[in-house]
């Protein structure tokens, strides 16, 4: 029950124009937007199942290729084990007459199979014979790795790849990747013995050309893979960057992607049974096929259409209904900046109208509230004032205090007469009669007598100055403007600071400006303090009670009683430095006070 109120509410905050223009466009935007993606999704799923078909059929193509030179080499190989001089020379019986046939035989099979480099026999004493290849006199190349996966091949023809590090030498000096070395042991059938290898070198043009003429797609290419995975033509090195060969050897056939350089390829590959070799297709996934890209354009042209028309008529569907609550959501927030002066212009008859007419009645109202309120709370703000005044007995205080200063003086005790005499005249001029304007005269003796009674709390902790210009002694001020401003210096900075402390505390006049300033060079404030007490004191208003502060409600005090009497361009300044100390600037109005002589 409380999601569902949490829902409407959520939903009764979207204004009236927005809900309409939403509406219209989840009916028309969201219905084409799902079934232009339902198209392009298909239409690209069936190219690229037509694409994968079509690589496969091609890959196919590269396997009978390969699968016919390597058929051919097969038959080489079987042609020169049954040859009669072959036969001797795996014997060891052969001359060299019988030698130079079998290269003459070697050279008209290179002659009939083109694609053969050269023809090695070796039979299992190391001797060679051969129509293009030689072999080192003093090496016994049945030792070589190659005789050795052709032995245990055991008469079985195999396909070894490119050649590496090889003893054996070519008179056309074939470079290792330019062939692919094909090899067969002749077993004698009866004991079962190896009588000799027979190594053909296949010329990897024939791979590469058979290769090249086919194109999986406009940025893709194919490669062949020998058993090991190493490559038998690969057009681009980096195209098995970081893709592990045993993927390769899952299936006899697949596809799968993988990312190459932060680019993702698509892989294709078929095995061939007969070399156990592997065709791999490779193209890029960001390479749309043409046809996709067309169709994806005229989806996104349709699209656009789509929300072109459907924004165009849902606005103008929804300001026709929701332009006059606008105008009456911009005449609220007018009033709600404050400006209760504001009316709402219009004549309509409809309901729109009525509201805008009891909105105007409403301001009117709240206008003659707000001026009876505001007399009321600067007659109460007085009044607690005075009361405040009025509980302290003057005659008594006075009385009494004399007394003390009389008993101290007949003891001896000076600094304590001295103490009381400075008290007695605080709350003499505190006092001042009931009047809330003195003379800056008598406000100076006001806190020079504070500054006294501090004097003999702290020592020498505590020194001032106090320096009045005589332009500006005869000046009236607001009565106690000074004593909260000094007794915050001396809690907030001289007493936080190591060593004794000094205050200082000026009053001139600057055009019709009265300018007080108390300044210390206590503890100082941080920025970010410093902009806690600006804000708080840009907050006082006169006529609004007095909110708690961790700083000095005496200082809070002083700025709303200012803006009270004078308005709110008078006030209080602050101005501090971290270790560097503070400085309190109070501006008043250059005047007379009232009871001057």
């Amino acid at each position: 029950m409380r999601q569902m109120n949490m829902n409407k509410w959520k939903l009764n905050d979207i204004p009236i124009k927005h809900k309409l223009v939403t509406l219209l466009l989840i009916v028309t935007i969201v219905p084409a937007i799902f079934l232009s993606i339902l198209i392009a999704v298909t239409v690209e799923r069936v190219i690229e199942e037509q694409v994968t078909e079509n690589t496969l059929q091609l890959i196919g193509q590269v396997n009978k290729s390969l699968e016919y030179y390597a058929g051919n080499m097969q038959n080489v190989s079987y042609l020169l084990s049954l040859d009669p001089e072959v036969e001797a020379f795996l014997k060891g019986e052969g001359t060299e007459e019988e030698h130079y046939a079998i290269r003459q035989f070697m050279q008209r099979l290179t002659t009939l199979y083109p694609e053969a480099a050269g023809i090695l026999v070796v039979n299992n004493k190391g001797e060679a014979v051969s129509n293009e290849l030689y072999a080192p006199a003093d090496q016994n190349v049945t030792e070589e790795d190659w005789y050795r996966q052709a032995v245990e091949g055991a008469g079985i023809f195999k396909m070894i790849g490119q050649p590496k590090d090889r003893l054996i030498t070519s008179h056309v000096h074939y470079g290792e990747d330019e062939i692919v070395s094909v090899v067969r042991a002749i077993v004698d059938p009866e004991t079962k013995q190896v009588k000799g290898v027979i190594l053909i070198d296949l010329k990897l043009r024939v791979i590469a050309e058979a290769v090249r003429n086919l194109n999986p797609g406009k940025a893709g290419s194919f490669m062949v893979l020998d058993e090991n995975g190493k490559a038998v033509y690969m057009p681009d090195a980096s195209l098995l960057s970081g893709v592990p060969v045993s993927r390769f050897k899952e299936k006899e056939a697949g596809t799968f992607s993988a990312s190459i350089e932060g680019t993702e390829h698509q892989f294709i590959y078929q095995n061939q049974p007969f070399t156990n070799w592997t065709t791999v297709g490779v193209f890029s996934t960001k390479e749309s096929i043409a046809e996709v890209r067309t169709i994806n354009f005229f989806v996104v042209c349709f699209i656009f259409l789509i929300f072109f028309v459907a924004i165009t008529a849902a606005y103008v569907l929804s300001n026709s209904m929701s332009r006059p609550i606008l105008r009456v959501i911009s005449f609220i927030r007018k009033v709600e900046k404050g400006d209760l002066a504001a009316r709402y212009q219009d004549d309509r008859k409809d309901e729109i109208g009525v509201l805008g007419r009891s909105l105007n009645h409403m301001l009117m109202q709240i206008q003659k509230l707000v001026a009876v309120n505001k007399v009321q709370e600067q007659q109460k703000r007085e009044a607690e004032l005075r009361s405040l005044q009025a509980h302290i007995k003057p005659h008594f205080l006075y009385n009494t205090l004399d007394t003390i200063n009389w008993m101290a003086r007949k003891r001896g005790a000076e600094d304590v007469a001295d103490v009381v005499d400075s008290l007695s005249t605080l709350f003499r001029i505190g006092l001042s009669k009931g009047h809330d304007i003195i003379s800056l005269k008598d406000e100076a003796a006001h806190i020079e007598s504070y500054l006294r009674i501090q004097k003999a709390r702290y020592k020498d902790k505590l020194n001032y100055s106090l320096d009045v210009d005589s332009e500006a002694e005869g000046a009236a001020v607001l009565k106690l403007v000074l004593q909260p401003v000094v007794e915050n210096a001396i809690y907030h900075g001289i007493k936080e600071r190591r060593g004794p402390g000094h205050i200082r505390i000026n009053a001139f006049k600057q055009a019709d400006t009265l300018v007080l300033t108390v300044e210390d060079d206590g503890a100082g404030m941080n920025e970010e303090r410093l902009e806690q007490i600006r804000t708080k004191l840009a907050s006082v208003q006169a006529d609004a009670p007095m909110q708690k502060t961790d700083f000095g409600y005496g200082m809070m005090n002083v700025q709303a009683r200012i803006q009270l009497v004078f308005g709110p361009v008078y006030g209080i300044q602050i101005e501090s430095c971290q270790n560097a100390g503070t400085k309190a600037t109070i501006h008043l109005p250059f005047t007379r006070p009232l009871n001057a002589e």
